[in-house]
């Protein structure tokens, strides 16, 4: 099935987000995964098949990986162990909704870079930085940095995500958090990237969120995703250009190279590209967890 948006009258429905409808429960949130799909800050009117299941269920792979590093805000993951008044949706629900903690997001991306790329390449070659972060001379596109890099944003309801230093990050949130939060970053970021590289793929780089429970530091939202990381096939790696992937870059690369202003509302995708998103979000779920999802 389809979905959209949600619209359900008897819940207590408080945000809409690119791609997550959320509602409000007693002392929990239910997070929707729709099969909506954003690019260059818009949400664009076509909607992709399967791509909100594969959202909740590689999310849901990770927070089982990454149980014994990091605690997570999961309660519930099984639509059977749902209330009552949510499983009646259960049509509309099954495989992309969980219900969680309700906690306070920090107002920051946790970025983890493992290459360079995206955002990255384009602010190295401006200025041989990103985030603060001096790089040396000579680097080329999709290059391996000797180790992981810390790049945190700002976290924007609308608009761009704004590049900031972890200086900046310390100023808002302290020392002691904010090298907590570099650390569980860089650390499930290697894990996840090691694990990766045996199934064939490369994590170029990928976003986290946390949020602060009881002094504990709590995993939340989507974790290593295609709308939250970039999957490079590693069979097909080469350094000094820009490659191919398992993600969402493949609807960003279609859009860049059609006659889309990227300031007014954007065309719907043609059925082509459409199915070969829906393809590739699949085919990574397949190749990272061993299973294949059914819709």
């Amino acid at each position: 099935m389809l979905v959209k948006e949600t619209n359900f009258k008897d819940l207590n429905f408080i945000k809409k987000g690119k791609v997550r409808d959320i509602y409000e429960l007693e002392n929990s949130l239910l997070l929707i995964a729709t099969d909506r799909i954003s690019a260059f800050d818009f949400v664009l009117p076509s909607v992709i098949p399967c791509k909100g299941i594969v959202l909740n269920m590689i999310s849901l792979f990770w927070f089982e990986f990454f149980k014994n590093n990091v605690q997570n805000h999961l309660i519930y993951s099984d639509i059977d162990e749902f209330p009552e008044i949510v499983k009646k949706y259960k049509d509309e629900l099954k495989g992309r909704a969980v219900i969680v903690k309700k906690l306070k997001p920090l107002p920051f991306e946790i970025i983890v870079r493992g290459y360079i790329t995206g955002s990255g390449w384009k602010s190295y070659k401006k200025n041989r930085e990103i985030s603060g972060i001096k790089l040396p001379d000579g680097l080329k596109e999709s290059e391996k940095f000797p180790e992981p890099i810390f790049t945190p944003t700002t976290k924007a309801d609308e608009g761009h995500d704004m590049p900031v230093s972890i200086d900046d990050m310390k100023a808002v949130l302290g020392n002691e958090i904010t090298e907590k939060i570099k650390e569980k970053a860089i650390e499930i970021y290697n894990k996840a990237a090691d694990y990766a590289e045996k199934k064939g793929i490369i994590i170029a780089d990928t976003k986290f969120e946390f949020a602060v429970h009881e002094g504990e530091l709590i995993l939340i939202d989507e974790v290593l995703t295609p709308d939250s990381s970039r999957f490079w096939p590693l069979k097909e790696y080469e350094p000094g250009k820009t490659q191919n992937s398992y993600d969402k870059q493949f609807v960003r690369n279609y859009l860049l190279n059609s006659s889309w202003d990227r300031k007014s509302v954007p065309p719907p995708l043609p059925d082509d590209i459409i199915e070969k998103t829906s393809s590739l979000y699949k085919e990574i779920y397949h190749l990272l967890t061993g299973k294949k999802i059914d819709c």
